[in-house]
């Protein structure tokens, strides 16, 4: 028997059950820490619905890390709350050691963020957008243009530079918002659903770039429902189910237990039996 998932409310990278090491910060101030991604008993409720519980997840420098979960299992609230653009009910994150409460714009500076909701402008072009975004990280528009060109060759978007957003295909409009995340060489990266409406040659070349990131020392958060990619991609993973892992692993022990992330998922995620639908065929 392969082992098992790990259940609880601790998830580092190697899946295994680990204790606690000993906190010493509070709310809001920044700590040394070894872990460039750490949330300690992040919490988000609205009203009485409680989407995120009591999460911690401990994430080493240069690891691809995969979050799992149904459709409203909590993976873009913890995104939102992690990348600043939620505030927490209660607990805290930390990026690099920096705690996003207390230092919201100096996190906001080292990480790009391909968000669940696009927020891009209709009446800016691909390349407009991409020009507006550098210098708010302080790029000069030499480096604008120089890596703004480059991200659109990468990502097969030159030809479509002059576009504007309203007129652009969905997979455009993700593959802007990726460039606008990048430009800036960000130290962590958090990607909700990066591969969601992109063709196949772009998805590899997105694929290459995350794996070439990692290998530089930048570390990635991702979600994504697309888990024969996913166990391609990542280290570790963890699946969240209303609110709350219920699995943690590498995909090096899944895959030495026999088993796939695809596996994994369907033993944790509650399935409805099908009813038979008579009047169908």
């Amino acid at each position: 028997m392969g082992a098992p998932c790990f259940h609880g409310k601790l998830v580092t990278t190697t899946g295994a059950p680990t204790e606690g090491r000993p906190y010493k910060s509070v709310i809001g101030i920044n700590v040394i820490s070894m872990f460039e991604i750490e949330t300690v008993n992040l919490t988000k409720n609205f009203g009485g619905l409680v989407a995120v519980n009591n999460l911690n997840l401990q994430i080493t420098k240069g690891t691809i890390f995969g979050f799992l979960g149904p459709n409203g299992a909590g993976k873009s609230t913890t995104v939102k709350m992690l990348t600043g653009l939620l505030q927490p009910t209660a607990g805290e994150s930390f990026i690099s050691g920096v705690s996003i409460l207390s230092s919201p714009h100096e996190v906001k500076k080292n990480i790009g963020v391909l968000p669940e909701d696009l927020a891009l402008f209709d009446s800016l072009t691909i390349w407009e957008h991409l020009m507006m975004c550098g210098p708010i990280y302080g790029l000069t528009r030499s480096e604008t243009e120089l890596r703004a060109d480059q991200l659109l060759k990468y990502l097969d978007l030159r030809q479509s530079r002059n576009v504007y957003v309203d007129q652009a295909s969905s997979g455009m409009r993700k593959k802007c918002s990726l460039a606008m995340a990048l430009i800036h060489n960000p130290a962590v990266l958090f990607l909700d659903e990066p591969f969601e409406g992109i063709d196949p040659v772009s998805s590899r070349n997105i694929k290459d770039l995350l794996l070439l990131l990692a290998g530089r020392g930048a570390t990635i958060f991702l979600t994504s429902h697309i888990l024969e990619v996913v166990e391609r991609l990542v280290q570790s993973f963890a699946i969240i189910v209303d609110g709350e892992i219920v699995c943690s692993k590498t995909v090096e022990e899944t895959l030495r237990d026999g088993q796939t992330i695809e596996d994994l998922f369907l033993q944790h995620v509650r399935r409805d039996e099908v009813e038979q639908l008579e009047w169908i065929g």
